[in-house]
């Protein structure tokens, strides 16, 4: 995506997992609907606590490696999951996010600061672990999933923002575990909920502000493979 819903969307416009092996039976998933019963449609637990196990092998040598956001070396990638984590809690709750250097503009104006190395927290392997922990917590209230919801200047209904924050740190895990020569196996639940949401929204074309071009993928390829191509990331991308 690109740095616009709004400097939080997912960049996936920029080509670029370790597949699942999921046994796709080439079915549409389908996914759950909001706050009935006091469900919520996808558990974003199991996808955090998968990006959160590949910090430890990102060594101070790995900042500067390359990933599949071809604007963005693994710190500033890191940087901008710093931000994104921020965001989507932002979204749960209804309440304005103003994005670092702004200047308190919502959103960001032309030109303001995007992720980048330099902007990196130094305190980051203290505080991604955390910042994921708590995205996820705070889409397990069903109230989260009602409603409209906003981040980076774009209102969408927030059961589709909430796919759209999972989608965005499934996605950047797999951009961070190949830069840094890591195994990455996503649960099938969140797979399953991102293709659903990518294959109602993404384009051979690309979509402006979220999705580059789709990467040919086989359609009897693993799910995840698929889901990666429909994002604008090739499945066998290596720095």
């Amino acid at each position: 995506m690109t740095d616009d819903i709004s400097d939080i969307q997912p960049e996936h416009r920029d080509p670029g997992h370790h597949h699942p092996g999921n046994g796709d039976t080439g079915e549409k998933p389908v996914v759950g609907g909001a706050a009935e019963g006091g469900a919520v449609p996808v558990d974003l637990g199991p996808a955090m606590r998968g990006v959160a196990a590949l910090l430890d092998g990102v060594t101070d040598t790995l900042l500067s490696a390359r990933t599949p956001c071809a604007e963005y070396p693994v710190a500033a990638l890191l940087d901008h999951l710093m931000d994104l984590t921020v965001a989507f809690q932002h979204a749960v709750r209804k309440a304005e996010w103003i994005p670092r250097g702004s200047g308190g503009a919502k959103p960001a104006p032309p030109g303001a600061p995007r992720a980048s190395a330099d902007r990196l927290d130094p305190r980051w392997r203290e505080l991604l672990p955390r910042q994921l922990d708590e995205l996820a917590a705070a889409w397990r209230d069903p109230a989260a999933w009602v409603g409209t919801a906003e981040a980076g200047g774009v209102t969408m209904p927030a059961e589709a923002m909430g796919i759209v924050a999972l989608d965005e740190v499934l996605v950047h895990g797999w951009d961070l575990a190949r830069a840094t020569g890591q195994p990455y196996e996503p649960d099938r639940g969140s797979v399953e909920a991102v293709f659903g949401m990518l294959e109602e929204t993404a384009s051979a074309e690309g979509v402006a502000g979220m999705f580059g071009p789709a990467v040919t993928v086989p359609d009897d390829a693993p799910l995840w493979d698929r889901a990666l191509g429909l994002v604008g990331r090739d499945p066998s991308w290596t720095p």
